[in-house]
């Protein structure tokens, strides 16, 4: 866990993952707040011919046109139609800026990072598990902390550094 940004916690002097939690369909993800640069509503997609199934388009992000992909497709998870709550998480990774189609922000969270357990072989219905950093334990949930960093094979990550 020493990749995620981590806070020092002054009562109990344990450490707290800083994480930025979404939904995508009936599951609760997380990724590291670090890599979050910031969070849009959504807008009109430019379709690039040619590009990954899970690479949506391309947007203009104040001058700056950064490829989209949706989060749902790379996971394979079920496809569905965007709502008034979904949301594109623009994130760092590599140094590329990317957007993340989620279908909604849940809250910024401080989680300690003992409840975070590895993760099982398979989880959230078949995502396989080099995507998966851990698995956190909240009250009455389960939070999938997301490795973004293991996302993109080489080819993909290669494909998205040429929008």
């Amino acid at each position: 866990m020493s990749e995620a940004a981590t806070v020092q916690s002054k009562e109990l002097g344990e450490e707290l993952l800083q994480l930025v939690t979404f939904r995508l369909s009936n599951e609760e993800f997380a990724i590291d707040i670090l890599q979050v640069q910031e969070i849009n509503r959504m807008v009109e997609i430019t379709t690039v011919p040619k590009s990954p199934s899970f690479v949506e388009g391309v947007i203009n992000l104040r001058g700056k046109v950064i490829p989209i992909i949706d989060l749902r497709k790379k996971l394979s998870l079920n496809v569905s139609e965007y709502t008034k709550d979904s949301r594109i998480v623009v994130v760092v990774l590599d140094n590329k800026i990317i957007g993340m189609i989620v279908d909604s922000v849940y809250e910024v969270l401080r989680l300690p990072e003992k409840t975070i357990e590895p993760p099982p072989p398979i989880v959230a219905g078949g995502i396989d598990s080099q995507y998966i950093q851990g698995v956190g334990k909240l009250e009455d949930r389960l939070l999938i902390f997301l490795n973004l960093n293991n996302l993109f094979s080489k080819e993909e990550s290669d494909a998205l550094h040429t929008f």
